[in-house]
């Protein structure tokens, strides 16, 4: 099966954050709170995925109150964080939701990402995942995680189902503004 029949098939994007929706940097400051850049264009991706119907998660075995925060600016709903076993959540998730594998993208970029891989229709990593990880993925992005990856990766998934067109044609017909 080639990618774009994969990609054609996606009802859900997961994404781990970490090394993916970011660069993997945390800064923690002084108080004990924590930072991390997101790429906005990344960012606007996942919300054009939700805008033509399709789910969005987050799946990160580390618990972040940053992660929960962008989630909500992005209207993420489906969060897993914390996790103890990924594969676990995962078989929780696609129960949940009644998803077969076939039906499920998911992006990570570590070792703890490879439960997931494995079983999901489109499995994606960012170029600078670990080697196992890019080894067993379907598609690698040509961009690093944080920088682009989940933009690209979620455009091929929107092209493959024919939405890009229109998602352009929305913002065309919106004219000058005064």
């Amino acid at each position: 099966m080639t990618i774009l029949e994969r990609a054609s098939r996606i009802k859900l994007l997961l994404f781990d954050v970490d090394g993916v929706l970011t660069d993997g940097t945390v800064v923690v400051h002084s108080d004990g709170s924590e930072s991390k850049p997101f790429a906005i264009r990344d960012g606007i991706a996942v919300v054009w995925a939700q805008r033509v119907g399709l789910k969005v998660g987050i799946l990160s075995a580390r618990h972040s109150p940053t992660t929960v925060h962008r989630a909500a600016q992005l209207g993420i709903t489906l969060i897993y964080q914390g996790v103890k076993s990924k594969g676990d959540a995962y078989a929780q998730i696609t129960s949940d939701l009644l998803l077969d594998d076939g039906e499920v993208a998911y992006m990570g970029d570590d070792i703890v990402d490879l439960a997931v891989l494995s079983r999901v229709g489109l499995g994606a990593a960012p170029a600078d995942a670990v080697d196992e990880v890019r080894a067993c993925a379907h598609w690698v992005s040509r961009h690093p995680g944080g920088r682009g990856a989940v933009r690209e990766f979620v455009e091929m998934v929107l092209r493959a189902q024919h939405h890009w067109d229109g998602i352009l044609a929305s913002y065309r017909s919106e004219g000058p503004h005064p």
